[in-house]
């Protein structure tokens, strides 16, 4: 009978064993998509970016506010005076001390620039809509980077489940070769021939493991983590089959990041105009204060004075001539929304460009993956009828490497096909901005 002991022992064997089944992570596209956006660290730049222009987003960045300022100053010295008066008096003193002491509150407040300050604030709005253009960009790129790399993934991972099977099938083969070779039944040649197939089966899958292990670190910069994280994925490529070109180029006029921040860029340059076209117009400011001023002589007609009180008043600009700079400046202005409009016309077309090709490509790629399905059915078949001839002796060892190998590229290129059409599918959806954040 066990005692406690042995069964305690036995338990943490159990866990432990447990423990090392469920050491690899699977992860799913979700949580990798999840996991880039809380750590990446060029969507951390884009959103601390996209911060400094909500900061920037004030009246009194655009110049609407009054300027208060405090001013303090006490200057001494001492000095050797001499005096001449109107009646030939002379006065001298040698060490004579002067104080000036002066301090006050001023405040300075621009009331009218030619609505400026206005078109400057709603210019720091664009800003911040661009940078919001931009991180939107920065997060859709990211994620269509996770997707793919997630799903070159998942097809290496079944192109390796693909490879250890007809490891299995080489194996299978040597040892008949080896059975028959031993009871006189075949010739060393038809063992040897399927040891070096064997060997490069095993090649095969030594590369394809070292890509899929090399692929696993790529993901893992991606999403920002430890490189030597060791993870599966899902084994199984999804691809949506429903994708409309009409609607996709509806969805990309709207809300494609790129397109976006050319159409904000106009209207940035359409406000920057604006503002220079506001030096056309006076300027008034508005200027008071309290000020303090004390002074004290050791030689003069005045040995001590103080004086203080409030002031006001304004200032008012106009320009009226500046070497042609202020035409100039409206040219460039306009010359630069010209342009503005010329890089969304170049977007826009751009973008259908892209989008019908990547369309047509989309299209080829989920007819491939009927066409490859059926030929992974028609090839299984062909390796079990092969496998049954080769064991009863009727078809040659060629005939059966022929159909193991038509078997694993049928499964590769099945697998290659579902990837190339997700590939396409990232592709619309990245056009069009269309990926769930």
């Amino acid at each position: 009978m066990m005692n406690f002991k042995t069964i305690l022992q036995n338990l943490v064997l159990f866990f432990l064993c447990i423990v090392k089944m469920n050491a690899q992570e699977v992860l799913t596209i979700e949580n990798a998509v999840k996991i880039a956006l809380e750590n990446n660290f060029e969507i951390k730049i884009a959103s601390n970016n996209l911060n400094i222009n909500k900061t920037n987003v004030s009246s009194g960045n655009a110049g609407m506010l009054p300027k208060v300022a405090a001013t303090a100053v006490d200057s001494k010295n001492t000095l050797n005076s001499t005096q001449t008066k109107q009646d030939g008096t002379v006065s001298k003193l040698n060490n004579a001390k002067n104080n000036n002491f002066n301090y006050g509150v001023g405040l300075d407040w621009t009331v009218f620039d030619g609505f400026k300050m206005f078109a400057k604030l709603d210019q720091l709005k664009e800003l911040q809509k661009l940078g919001e253009s931009q991180l939107k960009l920065t997060i859709i790129t990211k994620i269509s980077n996770v997707n793919s790399t997630y799903f070159d993934l998942v097809q290496q991972q079944q192109q390796l489940m693909a490879l250890d099977t007809t490891i299995v099938i080489s194996k299978q083969r040597l040892a008949f070769a080896q059975n028959r070779f031993s009871i006189g039944k075949a010739s060393k040649l038809e063992v040897l021939n399927a040891q070096v197939d064997l060997n490069t089966d095993l090649v095969t899958i030594l590369r394809q493991n070292e890509l899929y292990a090399n692929t696993k670190v790529a993901l893992n910069q991606i999403l920002a983590r430890d490189p030597k994280i060791d993870f599966k994925v899902v084994d199984m490529i999804s691809v949506d089959e429903k994708l409309l070109l009409p609607e996709l180029i509806a969805l990309a006029e709207k809300q494609n990041p790129e397109l976006e921040s050319h159409i904000i860029n106009k209207r940035i340059s359409e406000l920057q105009l604006k503002q220079i076209k506001a030096n056309r117009y006076p300027t008034l400011d508005l200027l008071t204060g309290y000020n303090f001023a004390q002074t004290q002589s050791s030689l003069g007609f005045v040995a001590q004075s103080c004086a203080y009180g409030l002031n006001y008043g304004f200032n008012a600009s106009l320009n009226i001539f500046n070497g042609f700079s202020q035409n100039r400046n409206e040219k460039i202005a306009k010359i630069q929304i010209e342009n503005s409009k010329l890089a969304i016309e170049q977007q826009n077309q751009v973008l259908n460009s892209q989008l019908t090709a990547a369309y047509q490509t989309y299209l080829t790629n989920i007819q491939l993956i009927e066409i490859e399905e059926k030929n992974i059915e028609n090839a299984k078949q062909n390796l079990d009828i092969t496998l049954d001839k080769f064991h009863i002796g009727t078809i040659t060892t060629l005939e059966f490497r022929t159909a193991q190998l038509n078997y694993i590229n049928a499964k590769v290129r099945y697998t290659s096909a579902q990837f190339q059409a997700k590939l396409s599918e990232i592709a619309l959806k990245e056009l069009a901005g269309n990926f769930s954040i």
